[in-house]
């Protein structure tokens, strides 16, 4: 089934009007495009929700957003940066136990977009992100910048090694986790990867 729609949430720190998901959204046309937020956002609250409410949330946006479309989650595209990218991929996962909950069945889809993935807090590469990748057996895009404090080149690679699904990397060379002035070429990335998938 071909790529019938990409849903992109945005990192912790900001919303959906950012400006890399509003040019992927513009570039990416004809292709439908739905910029999402979480629900503590959308309420004026700055602290996320703890990860149960988070990821909910993906899975009645990716129902709502298939539904729109009058497809399944199973042709659509899940990600966004940095945590929204992560909320997707264990959705996708379908890990329940990394959300803390007793049982999550996984959102199908047709791959995952993970900009600035945050493979680990800054300084504590002890507590990793990674409980889940091995059970992601769909496409991944990781674009990521090489002097990311949430996850090194080398961590990125050895860790998404036990995905089982393909996985594509594009490196942001000598930036940070904000990708600052990498729009263009975030947007390019993921349009080259795309194609890829029919």
């Amino acid at each position: 089934m071909s790529v019938q729609g990409v849903l992109l949430y945005p990192g912790a720190g900001t919303d959906s009007n950012h400006s890399s998901l509003v040019l992927i959204e513009e570039s990416l046309r004809p292709l439908p495009v739905r910029r999402a937020d979480f629900g503590y956002r959308l309420a004026g609250r700055k602290a996320p929700d703890r990860a149960p409410v988070l990821l909910e949330s993906v899975r009645a946006e990716a129902a709502d957003f298939a539904s729109s479309l009058g497809t399944t989650t199973a042709s659509l595209v899940l990600g966004g940066r940095s945590m929204g990218g992560r909320m997707c991929s264990i959705a996708v996962a379908g890990e329940a136990a990394v959300a803390g909950l007793e049982s999550a069945a996984a959102v199908p889809a047709a791959g995952l977009i993970l900009i600035a993935y945050p493979l680990h807090p800054p300084g504590k590469a002890d507590k990793l992100r990674t409980e889940h990748l091995p059970r992601l057996d769909v496409p991944c895009l990781f674009v990521s910048g090489t002097k990311d404090p949430f996850g090194t080149p080398d961590e990125l690679l050895h860790w998404t090694d036990t995905i089982p699904g393909p996985v594509t990397h594009v490196w942001m060379e000598a930036k940070g986790h904000d990708l600052k002035g990498c729009d263009q070429a975030i947007v390019s990335a993921i349009a080259a990867w795309l194609s890829t998938l029919g």
